[in-house]
């Protein structure tokens, strides 16, 4: 296992973040890491970082807080945290996120509590975030498994063999299982930029999704919109990956160009709370109307975290058939399940799925139809017989997705 999680490391600090000689990391993780992210810091050293500063969390003591802590505390966010993230993502640094939490936690909390709490964090990060979903900086988000979250997935299994079971799958997933996981990853890299270089290609107008849980749901396309897929650029012409896995290939849709109903098909966790079996009807984009079985007041409150809530601003396909949906799996945890799922996103858009749009203030974004907001979560859609079908501006129709995959493209 130790040699795996080598490879893993390996991956992280030289395909992941494509850490550059002198410059600054950050490390965001949850203080049961500690072993995990001590390796990750020295390679980041060792591969010439000029400093790692880690950022510890602990998820436990964070519950307390909701549960104990003074009310006004929940508006505000600590401006020591803040600064860590705010002044070095304009010192160009890389930013490291090892998420790996509890999907259910905060299922006791106040989902009120939880919501002003995540609007504060959000308003407080605002430089950090701008410049993150802009791709000025290099980011990267990896799950390594905890005790809480491996027995989640694996409830029948003891607690150290359900987080082994959990690393192989993770080392699978993200292919440092393999003699070159480098090599791996430049090769699976390479077809989603094939993919994503056709969809480009075919400036449709609109996607139109149908699947038997009822899902019937129309997505407008802005003129000059872009698809993205594998590793990103910085400002500084860095290639990195944001996500290990990625499965993905994503854009942005049209603010106010979402019309039909959409039904999940996995859990989405949210704030420590797990929302499940939930449906949206749409009406020019906003969500006009709601359900869950479970969850439901958690998803309301999301919704209505600020005016874009209530909007799309992230379109992504991934196929059924890949390692992470193969796997037969619901990790519980949106970085794993996003990458096993035709996927849509609540809130702010990517401007770098716009031509242009990195350099357009907040004005030009929403006139040219891209969604603004302080949040952005990942919902998943997809299901083995999920059909879209792509509209281009001369009306032609051309089925992309077929029983869930990819057709010929």
């Amino acid at each position: 296992m130790e040699e795996k999680i080598e490879k893993y490391i390996e991956l992280i600090i030289k395909i992941g973040l494509n850490i550059q000689k002198g410059q600054i990391l950050v490390v965001s993780a949850p203080v049961e890491t500690y072993d995990f992210t001590r390796k990750v810091v020295e390679k980041a050293y060792k591969c010439g970082a000029k400093d790692v500063v880690v950022n510890w969390g602990d998820e436990v003591t964070g519950k307390y807080r909701y549960l104990y802590a003074d009310d006004e505390l929940f508006d505000n966010y600590p401006k020591y945290q803040a600064d860590i993230l705010n002044e070095n993502v304009n010192k160009g640094a890389a930013f490291l996120s090892i998420y790996a939490t509890d999907p259910e936690i905060l299922k006791d909390i106040d989902s009120e509590k939880i919501a002003r709490f995540q609007k504060a964090r959000s308003s407080a990060l605002k430089p950090y975030y701008n410049k993150v979903m802009n791709n000025e900086n290099q980011w990267c988000v990896v799950s390594i498994p905890t005790d809480a979250w491996s027995k989640k997935i694996y409830p029948n299994l003891e607690g150290e063999e359900a987080k082994e079971k959990l690393w192989e799958q993770i080392f699978s997933i993200v292919r440092a299982d393999k003699k070159d996981p480098i090599e791996e990853w430049n090769s699976h890299l390479e077809k989603l930029k094939n993919i994503m270089n056709y969809l480009n290609s075919m400036k449709f107008k609109k996607l139109r999704y149908r699947n038997s849980l009822g899902t019937d749901l129309e997505i407008g396309l802005p003129k000059g919109h872009i698809w993205t897929a594998g590793g990103e650029t910085s400002k500084d012409g860095v290639y990195f990956v944001a996500n290990m896995p990625t499965e993905e290939v994503f854009t942005l849709p049209k603010k106010d160009e979402v019309n039909g109903i959409v039904y999940s098909s996995k859990p989405f966790c949210y704030g420590g709370n797990l929302i499940e079996n939930f449906y949206l009807k749409f009406e020019n984009g906003k969500v006009v109307e709601l359900g869950a079985k479970k969850g439901e007041e958690t998803l309301t409150k999301l919704l209505n975290s600020d005016e874009g809530a209530r909007y799309l601003g992230e379109v992504a396909l991934v196929p059924y058939d890949s390692p992470i949906s193969n796997s037969n799996t619901v990790f519980y945890n949106t970085l794993f399940d996003e990458n096993a799922s035709c996927h849509l996103a609540f809130g702010q858009a990517y401007p770098v799925c716009l031509e242009g749009g990195s350099e357009m203030n907040e004005e030009e974004l929403k006139k040219n139809g891209v969604n603004i907001s302080m949040i952005h979560e990942d919902f998943m859609i997809g299901t083995s017989d999920l059909e879209i079908v792509g509209v281009t501006e001369e009306g032609k129709e051309v089925v992309i997705m077929q029983k869930g995959n990819f057709t010929d493209l």
